[in-house]
């Protein structure tokens, strides 16, 4: 069945906005975000033409890993708001035709969870399998070489029992033992309770961790490991993640969501293409959207770029709807990765790709990455890991919503610090500004929209030379042509098996738009183009 032809869900044919609540809007003036705080921005976002939102954690935690650390599933921590707020929140959402997806964070909880106490506190009591439990070995050294993502070993002696838990991330988000049904169980109820409130889908975190070697055999040494990586990246987690087990729990998350209407499942999976594709599942029962990180991880070459889009539409199993991402709350921002006249560029590239585009907080705005002082430094992975410079605190500074103090996010001190500049760059500004790139966001969201080629229909690769990017959206008589020049210099468009003719709909340099093209065509450095092909 041609794409044109099926019927496409909301989460196929919109697009996801990231927001990492503490840094969004502050209401209460304490200098951190909250969900009031979003309340009073959902406007901007509906505006923008944005279909789902997807919050980072609101959950109770110690906060040891910003929320990714929960002490509770089930209730909202009060530097966010209550559980009435998070109603009011989804009520608003859901009041402005927009989706609601909420973060899920199913392989630790929190050292402080009460089920990590139970199970902390013997040997022999009911929950103490809920996590992973390990003698010392014979020598006294611990059980296996795992390491921690954010710095050291993974595992960490528990005095009072005797014994080692295991912690892919902080030693206070202890790893959960999904082999046993009781925690698959138990975390499949928290599901129900956020899906029978109205939420619409989940972001799962680290979904690839889930199941560990029943074995718990040493990882292998990294033999392309660089003095500069993170010190987790000195072993290859063939043991320790992407275990093929963990596939069993997704389809189990996947028949939970499926047992309602129209919900949907992101799985947050850094893998290789070719492991990727087995998040979808067989006959389509896993994750509706494996993240795909590629345009997070690669050069900014357009040959790169090109096979790797080539590669991932290729892999996806029949039916799978591809998605693809520039920025997260864990990665550099795209405008600090690429620069501002490039960000544009990728701007265009994200909204007219063939599946699922999500857009993290502020790259709408372009947004950089925010120098952090070393003392200010807060997250563990920058703590953990000194002069490695891996703190993710650059990429989740608070929204700049104008140019009064604190940009319009607290009228206190700012959880994390605001860029210098925040008083040229943020929102109140860009609405002013026709040729801003919130402007450029805002048109491409809505051309993605209103044309089926651009958000149902299908792509195939146009044999481009150079810094040139270039490819074709189309379904039924309706074709565009998107050519982007991924580099500073003038380039020139003149295939020799591809003949087209068209006019140019949106432009990163809008006084070309309307303007009419035909067999070749010149571009600037940093510039990107949609062409509407003429019908036969």
């Amino acid at each position: 069945m041609k794409d044109a032809e099926q019927k496409h869900l909301w989460w196929q044919e919109g697009v996801i906005y990231q927001i990492y609540p503490r840094s969004y809007q502050d209401s209460n003036g304490d200098g951190v975000g909250d969900l009031q705080g979003i309340i009073q921005r959902l406007d901007h976002i509906k505006s923008l033409g944005i279909k789902a939102i997807w919050i980072s954690p609101i959950f109770s935690s110690p906060m040891a890993d910003f929320g990714y650390d929960i002490s509770d599933y089930c209730d909202i921590h009060p530097l966010f708001g209550t559980m009435d707020d998070f109603d009011e929140l989804l009520q608003a959402v859901h009041e402005r035709d927009m989706k609601l997806i909420l973060d899920l964070v199913p392989n630790h909880t929190s050292d402080e969870h009460p089920w990590f106490k139970e199970s902390r506190s013997s040997k022999d009591n009911p929950k103490r399998n809920w996590y992973i439990w390990q003698d010392a070995n014979a020598d006294g050294s611990e059980p296996n070489n795992w390491l921690s993502v954010f710095g050291g070993s993974a595992w960490e002696w528990d005095e009072k029992t005797g014994q080692y838990y295991y912690h892919a991330f902080l030693k206070e988000q202890p790893d959960l033992n999904w082999r046993n049904p009781e925690v698959q169980e138990a975390m499949l109820n928290v599901m129900r309770f956020w899906l029978d409130k109205g939420v619409d889908g989940f972001r799962v975190d680290v979904m690839w961790h889930m199941i560990k070697d029943d074995q718990l055999r040493d990882n292998p040494v990294n033999p392309n490991y660089k003095a500069h990586q993170a010190t987790y990246e000195k072993l290859i987690p063939a043991y320790s993640t992407d275990q093929p087990e963990v596939h069993d729990i997704v389809h189990k998350m996947r028949r939970v969501l499926d047992s309602y209407d129209e919900r949907m499942m992101i799985g947050e999976i850094y893998l290789p293409i070719h492991k990727l594709m087995t998040y979808y599942g067989t006959d389509k029962n896993g994750a509706h959207l494996p993240f795909n990180f590629l345009l997070l991880s690669i050069d900014w070459d357009a040959t790169e770029i090109s096979s790797n889009i080539n590669q991932y539409e290729g892999a996806l199993p029949d039916g799978g709807w591809p998605n693809w991402v520039l920025g997260n709350h864990d990665q550099p921002r795209i405008t600090s990765r690429v620069g501002k006249a490039q960000a544009r560029v990728a701007a265009m590239l994200l909204l007219t790709l063939r599946g699922t585009p999500t857009i993290y907080y502020g790259d709408e705005i372009g947004m950089r990455d925010v120098p952090i002082p070393p003392d200010e430094i807060q997250d563990p992975q920058g703590l953990n890991m000194p002069g490695l410079n891996l703190s993710r605190d650059p990429q989740r500074t608070p929204m700049q919503w104008d140019n009064s103090e604190n940009a319009g996010f607290t009228q206190s001190k700012p959880w994390l610090r605001l860029p210098e500049d925040y008083r040229r760059v943020n929102v109140k500004a860009q609405l002013e500004d026709e040729f801003s790139i919130y402007a450029l966001y805002k048109r491409l969201i809505k051309l993605r929209q209103d044309e089926p080629a651009l958000h149902i229909g299908s792509y195939r690769p146009v044999v481009a030379t150079g810094p040139l990017l270039a490819y074709l959206r189309y379904t039924g008589e309706q074709r565009f042509l998107i050519l982007l020049n991924l580099s500073h210099k003038p380039c020139h468009f003149a295939p020799e098996h591809f003949s087209f003719e068209g006019t140019i709909v949106i432009d990163t340099l809008p006084e070309r738009e309307g303007g009419k093209v035909r067999k070749h065509v010149s571009l600037s450095g940093d510039e990107g183009m949609i062409i509407r092909l003429n019908t036969a």
